[in-house]
């Protein structure tokens, strides 16, 4: 949500400002802009409505230059998407420019203050109101820059990563953050330096991290060590911590697919793979987690799980709780992260509070994870992201190591956060005492096997993206599971609203009869995971209701299946596996289908509308 680029050095900064833009395309935006100071200290700023490649056809026959400059992508919160609201914005004498994401919560109060000194507002943004801030603090206290926004800061409520910089004093650039994540990137002896949002747009040119931590200012020179402050001390120096990160960019291509939605679906062989490397011994019928052996005793005293966790996540965090229930036999709460914090819950110093988070950056479950740490519970994080704000709060955590996810619609980390709840929840009920060695045993051989079997679902892509065009002129659709695949159908479901714009609920099959059912005619196709698992024969009864009201029924089952293939008009078979694990392969075909009906509808699979991929605002 929102994107940040910035860099300061020796070279051209138009088309690292450029490529980083690209780069940030995937967590969602609806315009951007480009602000570069040139050789004669004439500060240009640039910005358009839609895509970045709209921006760049609009820049071509205007002066470019420069060696320091800061760009965003921009998604509507304060003022509709246009070139006036987009940033950078700048101040009232068009000295000082600046990018901001996340959302000023007082500006209004701030705006009509400023208004009263003299102020001019262009944009209905909150945005704009505090670079205007930034300047009043600036020419009032005579201040230099970075101590201005240091204090314009502490008059501000909400969330923000910024940069900000002054055509006065080209050679240096002001950063800061709070609840909004924001790197800076360490060149070739600080000879230049590299900022963004997260490290996609800045690991082609250096590994040398420094995450700002919130309620940090940095003030940033060539040739120079980060100069970092705390809010809350103006004088105190904060030593940066370099962090090396390693991501390889081959990852971020699309590797001959289509889209990188497609490239992500068929990459969960081997993410998953790779989140089981290291962590399932399969040979010695072992999991090993250092979590388990870090905080051994919090966790076999744990007298109850907390998941916290938004939109896919929350679907995992469901599956995660039918998996520790049922192996470690401690009772699970999943919450939406949204509403945890805000309906005052009694969390207890004994609770586990488990956060999951693609991005490691989303807001509203980074902020239900605070208030867990507050009240004395153990926190632990399940992201993807190293480096992530949910991974640097964590007390302990797992990383889910599927490598960078650009398409919005979540696939590969989806199956990643099932993986690793799976082994967290085997490990952990096999160390308690609850768990038999026979079980225990048959679920890692099984566990094992899982990236094949997917395999064997993807030969199939051909077949599905048939049987999804059936579902192209739906207007609205159901997902119908039970047990462990209800939280599947919830997935299936959302991954059809989000990419192909249908209608999409997901159910557990038996409440079908409490209200759904009314929908049901010729016009309404009806998913149903009916695989040889929990509760089997309830949803041939539930596909037979369907049936009697001219339902139209797509079924996900079991190999070798006869009794749903039958009754449905169209059938997928997936492999047989341990009832534990349904999820991990019954959900495939579901992503399959979302993707294919999108395509055929000519839609923007990688960058649904209205969505970001890192929603870090609430």
């Amino acid at each position: 949500m929102c994107g940040i680029v910035g860099y300061i050095g020796k070279r051209n900064a138009y088309p690292i400002l450029i490529q980083g833009l690209k780069r940030l395309e995937y967590r969602g935006y609806d315009s951007a802009g480009v602000a570069i100071i040139n050789s004669t200290n004439h500060l240009n700023v640039y910005k358009e409505k839609g895509k970045v490649s709209n921006l760049e056809e609009y820049v071509t026959s205007h002066d470019t230059s420069g060696t320091v400059g800061i760009a965003h992508t921009r998604w509507a919160t304060h003022g509709e998407p246009s070139s006036v609201n987009a940033h950078p914005h700048l101040s009232e004498s068009g000295r000082f420019a600046l990018v901001h994401n996340g959302i000023i919560e007082n500006y209004a109060s701030i705006k009509e203050y400023l208004i009263g000194k003299g102020y001019h507002f262009k944009s209905s943004t909150d945005t704009e109101v505090l670079i205007q801030l930034i300047e009043f603090v600036q020419q009032r206290f005579h201040l230099d820059l970075g101590l201005a926004v240091l204090y314009a800061l502490r008059r501000v409520v909400g969330a923000y990563a910024i940069v900000v910089l002054d055509r006065e004093h080209p050679e240096e650039l002001i950063c800061a953050r709070k609840s909004s994540p924001l790197v800076i990137g360490i060149g070739d002896n600080e000879q230049e330096y590299f900022l963004a949002s997260d490290a996609l747009p800045i690991v082609g040119y250096t590994k040398h991290l420094v995450y700002l931590n919130d309620e940090e200012v940095a003030v940033i020179r060539c040739g120079e060590k980060i100069d970092i402050k705390n809010l809350s001390d103006a004088h105190k120096q904060i030593a940066p911590n370099v962090q090396d990160v390693d991501i390889d960019l081959d990852k971020l291509e699309k590797g001959g697919f289509p889209h990188y939605m497609l490239k992500e679906i068929f990459e969960q062989p081997r993410c998953i793979a790779d989140c089981m490397r290291g962590r399932l011994l399969q040979n010695e019928h072992k999991i090993v987690l250092s979590t388990i052996n870090l905080h051994r005793d919090q966790l076999l005293k744990a007298g109850r799980f907390i998941i916290v966790a938004c939109g896919t996540s929350w679907h995992a965090g469901l599956i995660g709780k039918q998996l520790i229930e049922e192996f470690c036999k401690v009772p699970v709460e999943v919450e939406y992260a949204s509403e945890f914090r805000y309906r005052n819950p009694v969390i207890l110093p004994t609770d586990i509070v488990i956060a999951i988070s693609q991005s490691g950056e989303t807001a509203d479950t980074l902020a239900a994870f605070n208030l867990a740490k507050e009240n004395g519970a153990l926190c632990f994080g399940i992201v993807n992201a190293v480096g992530s704000s949910i991974a640097r709060a964590s007390d302990t955590g797992i990383y889910i190591h599927v490598g960078p996810e650009i398409g919005v619609a979540s696939t590969k980390a989806f199956t990643g956060q099932v993986t690793v709840l799976t082994l967290f929840a085997l490990a952990l009920g096999y160390e308690r005492g609850v768990l038999s060695r026979k079980v225990y045993e048959e679920n890692i051989d099984e566990l094992a096997r899982i990236p094949s079997k997917i395999d064997q679902i993807l030969k199939q892509n051909d077949t599905i993206r048939d049987i999804a065009r059936t579902l192209t002129y739906a207007r609205n659709t159901l997902y119908m599971g039970r047990g462990m695949n209800y939280p599947v159908a919830l997935e299936g479901a959302l991954k059809l609203k989000e990419i192909s714009y249908i209608h999409a609920e997901g159910y557990p099959a038996a409440e079908m009869k409490h209200g759904p059912i009314a929908l049901i005619d010729e016009n309404m196709p009806v998913v149903f995971i009916a695989t040889h698992h929990q509760l089997y024969k309830k949803i041939i009864s539930n596909i037979q209701e369907v049936i009697a009201r001219n339902g139209r029924i797509i079924a996900i089952v079991t190999e070798g299946d006869k009794e749903v293939k039958e009754l449905a008009s169209f059938v997928i078979e997936i492999p047989e596996t341990i009832g534990t694990l349904a999820p991990l392969l019954s959900v495939i075909p579901l992503q399959l289908i979302a993707y294919h009906v999108a395509v055929v509808k000519g839609l923007n699979v990688d960058m649904p509308r209205n969505l970001a991929k890192s929603v870090t605002v609430e």
